[in-house]
């Protein structure tokens, strides 16, 4: 049970059924494709500025100043991205080895299945519960008749005694 105030694990699918748990690992790849498309953008940003700042160093320093400020934001930027990235392919990888487990816990016992198997071992053919039921109530009948009659034979005997 999780502590108050503690953080889970969000790549920790216990819990989870088997589907659910495929469609959360498919959000979190989905998640990955995005930051790796941020991240070949911001590559290719830093191609341009990186010649920008190559052009501003031989025509104006404070242009080159702006530009190499640009530059240093895109790498700090690319950095950020490919850590994220490498924590969301880490992530993934440890859901997916989750998931054999969750599939492994779920129930492969169709009930269906084992009420007809059931059925069919007490002599009876599957479809038959309403004809189990009647008997039921046929029996509850007849024991509640023979009770009646007993029980009215030993008013008559006990009336003849007296």
């Amino acid at each position: 049970m999780e502590q108050p105030g503690s953080v889970r694990n969000p790549a920790d699918l216990s819990g989870m059924a088997a589907a659910a748990a495929k469609e959360y690992i498919l959000g979190y790849a989905a998640a990955l494709k995005l930051t790796e498309k941020q991240a070949r953008d911001v590559d290719a940003e830093l191609g341009k500025w990186k010649s920008r700042v190559e052009l501003a160093r031989h025509r104006d320093l404070d242009l080159a100043a702006a530009a190499e400020k640009e530059l240093a934001l895109l790498k700090d930027k690319q950095g950020r991205l490919s850590m994220e990235i490498g924590e969301l392919r880490s992530q993934i990888a440890e859901m997916r080895r989750q998931l054999p487990l969750l599939a492994a816990r779920e129930r492969s016992v169709d009930p269906d299945l084992l009420e007809q198997e059931l059925l069919m071992a007490t002599g009876r053919l599957g479809g038959e519960e309403e004809k189990a039921a009647n008997e039921r109530l046929f029996s509850g009948l007849e024991r509640e008749a023979s009770a009646e009659a007993a029980l009215s034979q030993l008013k008559a005997k006990m009336a003849g005694n007296t």
